[in-house]
Protein backbone atom coordinates (compact mmCIF):
# COMPACT_ATOMS: atom_id res chain seq x y z
CA UNK A 1 0.00 0.00 0.00
CA UNK A 2 1.44 3.32 -0.89
CA UNK A 3 1.56 6.32 1.25
CA UNK A 4 -0.71 8.35 -0.80
CA UNK A 5 -3.67 5.50 -0.18
CA UNK A 6 -2.87 5.26 3.50
CA UNK A 7 -2.96 9.09 3.86
CA UNK A 8 -6.55 8.92 1.85
CA UNK A 9 -7.49 5.91 3.42
CA UNK A 10 -6.89 8.06 7.23
CA UNK A 11 -8.78 10.95 6.06
CA UNK A 12 -11.81 8.91 5.00
CA UNK A 13 -11.47 7.19 8.42
CA UNK A 14 -11.19 11.21 10.02
CA UNK A 15 -14.40 12.09 8.13
CA UNK A 16 -16.62 8.87 9.00
CA UNK A 17 -15.65 9.48 12.62
CA UNK A 18 -16.91 13.31 12.49
CA UNK A 19 -19.95 12.36 10.81
CA UNK A 20 -20.54 9.54 13.37
CA UNK A 21 -19.61 12.29 16.38
CA UNK A 22 -22.30 14.52 14.69
CA UNK A 23 -24.61 12.21 14.36
CA UNK A 24 -24.51 11.59 17.84
CA UNK A 25 -24.50 15.03 18.96
CA UNK A 26 -27.54 15.65 17.04
CA UNK A 27 -29.07 12.87 18.83
CA UNK A 28 -27.92 13.85 21.93
CA UNK A 29 -29.42 17.20 21.57
CA UNK A 30 -33.29 16.11 20.16
CA UNK A 31 -33.55 14.10 23.31
CA UNK A 32 -33.13 16.80 25.37
CA UNK A 33 -36.08 18.61 24.22
CA UNK A 34 -39.69 17.61 25.93
CA UNK A 35 -41.30 15.29 23.45
CA UNK A 36 -44.48 17.76 23.51
CA UNK A 37 -42.54 20.22 22.02
CA UNK A 38 -42.32 18.20 18.31
CA UNK A 39 -45.25 18.37 16.26
CA UNK A 40 -45.36 16.11 14.88
CA UNK A 41 -43.83 13.44 16.73
CA UNK A 42 -40.21 13.23 16.23
CA UNK A 43 -40.35 9.66 14.96
CA UNK A 44 -41.86 10.79 12.13
CA UNK A 45 -39.36 13.90 11.63
CA UNK A 46 -36.39 13.50 9.34
CA UNK A 47 -33.06 14.59 11.00
CA UNK A 48 -32.68 18.13 9.81
CA UNK A 49 -36.39 18.50 10.74
CA UNK A 50 -35.78 17.46 14.03
CA UNK A 51 -32.60 19.84 14.67
CA UNK A 52 -35.01 22.88 13.23
CA UNK A 53 -37.66 21.89 15.73
CA UNK A 54 -34.93 22.01 18.64
CA UNK A 55 -33.15 25.53 17.28
CA UNK A 56 -36.32 26.31 17.39
CA UNK A 57 -37.31 25.36 20.95
CA UNK A 58 -33.68 26.74 21.77
CA UNK A 59 -34.56 30.28 20.78
CA UNK A 60 -38.17 29.84 22.44
CA UNK A 61 -36.31 29.21 26.01
CA UNK A 62 -33.55 32.18 25.15
CA UNK A 63 -36.91 34.90 24.91
CA UNK A 64 -37.99 32.97 28.10
CA UNK A 65 -35.08 33.31 29.91
CA UNK A 66 -34.70 37.24 28.77
CA UNK A 67 -38.38 38.04 29.70
CA UNK A 68 -37.79 36.15 32.87
CA UNK A 69 -34.66 38.61 33.28
CA UNK A 70 -36.51 41.96 32.47
CA UNK A 71 -39.27 40.60 35.29
CA UNK A 72 -36.64 40.23 37.94
CA UNK A 73 -34.68 43.50 36.97
CA UNK A 74 -38.25 45.18 37.68
CA UNK A 75 -39.11 43.48 40.82
CA UNK A 76 -35.03 44.42 42.18
CA UNK A 77 -36.26 47.84 40.90
CA UNK A 78 -39.17 47.62 42.50
CA UNK A 79 -37.62 46.78 46.03
CA UNK A 80 -35.50 49.74 45.38
CA UNK A 81 -37.97 52.29 45.00
CA UNK A 82 -39.82 50.78 47.82
CA UNK A 83 -36.74 51.51 50.14
CA UNK A 84 -36.37 54.83 48.63
CA UNK A 85 -39.57 55.60 49.69
CA UNK A 86 -39.14 54.36 53.46
CA UNK A 87 -36.09 56.46 53.88
CA UNK A 88 -37.30 59.31 52.07
CA UNK A 89 -40.50 59.92 53.44
CA UNK A 90 -39.24 58.67 57.20
CA UNK A 91 -42.25 55.97 57.31
CA UNK A 92 -42.64 53.74 59.25
CA UNK A 93 -43.12 49.87 58.38
CA UNK A 94 -45.74 48.30 57.77
CA UNK A 95 -45.52 49.90 54.26
CA UNK A 96 -48.24 49.05 51.40
CA UNK A 97 -47.58 50.46 47.87
CA UNK A 98 -50.50 49.65 45.08
CA UNK A 99 -49.86 49.88 41.42
CA UNK A 100 -52.61 49.85 38.74
CA UNK A 101 -51.02 47.64 36.05
CA UNK A 102 -54.04 48.45 33.78
CA UNK A 103 -56.00 45.36 31.77
CA UNK A 104 -57.65 45.08 35.47
CA UNK A 105 -54.89 44.00 36.51
CA UNK A 106 -52.66 45.31 40.01
CA UNK A 107 -49.58 44.91 42.03
CA UNK A 108 -49.46 45.09 46.07
CA UNK A 109 -46.39 45.11 47.70
CA UNK A 110 -46.33 44.78 51.68
CA UNK A 111 -42.62 45.64 53.53
CA UNK A 112 -43.37 44.96 57.13
CA UNK A 113 -40.69 44.41 59.56
CA UNK A 114 -39.44 40.97 60.91
CA UNK A 115 -41.28 39.29 62.07
CA UNK A 116 -44.28 39.84 62.18
CA UNK A 117 -47.10 37.55 63.02
CA UNK A 118 -50.30 40.18 62.02
CA UNK A 119 -49.48 40.10 58.40
CA UNK A 120 -49.24 36.94 56.61
CA UNK A 121 -49.14 36.28 53.07
CA UNK A 122 -52.27 34.29 53.31
CA UNK A 123 -53.90 36.77 55.24
CA UNK A 124 -53.06 39.45 51.97
CA UNK A 125 -54.38 36.90 49.66
CA UNK A 126 -57.77 36.78 51.71
CA UNK A 127 -58.27 40.60 51.66
CA UNK A 128 -57.38 40.89 47.87
CA UNK A 129 -59.44 37.83 46.98
CA UNK A 130 -62.53 39.45 49.52
CA UNK A 131 -62.24 42.48 47.31
CA UNK A 132 -63.14 40.72 44.38
CA UNK A 133 -59.65 40.10 42.68
CA UNK A 134 -57.73 36.60 42.30
CA UNK A 135 -54.35 36.13 43.21
CA UNK A 136 -52.34 35.13 40.32
CA UNK A 137 -48.50 34.98 41.91
CA UNK A 138 -47.12 35.67 45.31
CA UNK A 139 -43.97 35.63 46.70
CA UNK A 140 -42.65 37.04 50.61
CA UNK A 141 -38.69 37.79 50.51
CA UNK A 142 -36.78 38.78 53.10
CA UNK A 143 -34.06 41.36 53.02
CA UNK A 144 -31.97 42.08 55.89
CA UNK A 145 -34.27 42.94 59.16
CA UNK A 146 -37.66 43.52 56.48
CA UNK A 147 -39.92 41.10 54.57
CA UNK A 148 -41.54 42.09 51.00
CA UNK A 149 -44.63 40.62 50.35
CA UNK A 150 -45.26 41.00 46.61
CA UNK A 151 -48.88 39.88 44.76
CA UNK A 152 -50.10 40.29 41.23
CA UNK A 153 -53.69 40.06 41.07
CA UNK A 154 -56.40 40.44 38.43
CA UNK A 155 -60.04 41.39 38.73
CA UNK A 156 -62.15 38.35 38.96
CA UNK A 157 -64.49 40.08 36.60
CA UNK A 158 -62.96 42.61 34.12
CA UNK A 159 -65.69 44.79 33.21
CA UNK A 160 -66.07 45.33 36.91
CA UNK A 161 -62.69 45.84 37.90
CA UNK A 162 -61.45 46.32 41.68
CA UNK A 163 -61.31 49.28 43.67
CA UNK A 164 -57.78 49.73 44.40
CA UNK A 165 -58.47 52.34 47.14
CA UNK A 166 -61.00 49.69 49.04
CA UNK A 167 -58.17 47.29 48.57
CA UNK A 168 -55.44 49.63 50.04
CA UNK A 169 -58.14 50.78 52.85
CA UNK A 170 -58.39 47.13 53.80
CA UNK A 171 -54.99 46.28 54.03
CA UNK A 172 -53.58 49.27 56.09
CA UNK A 173 -56.73 48.10 58.54
CA UNK A 174 -55.03 44.74 58.46
CA UNK A 175 -51.55 46.42 59.41
CA UNK A 176 -52.82 48.65 62.29
CA UNK A 177 -54.80 45.75 64.22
Amino acid sequence: MSISSMGKLERKTIEKNRRIMMKCLCFKMVSLIPPHHFNPPKELLSQQDQIEQAAGYIEKLSARVKKLRRRKAEALRLISDSKTVIRSSGSKLPVVKLRDLGNSSLEVVVITGFPTRKITLPRLVRVIEEEGAEVVTASLSHIADKIFHTLHARAKLARVGVDISRICGRLEELMIC
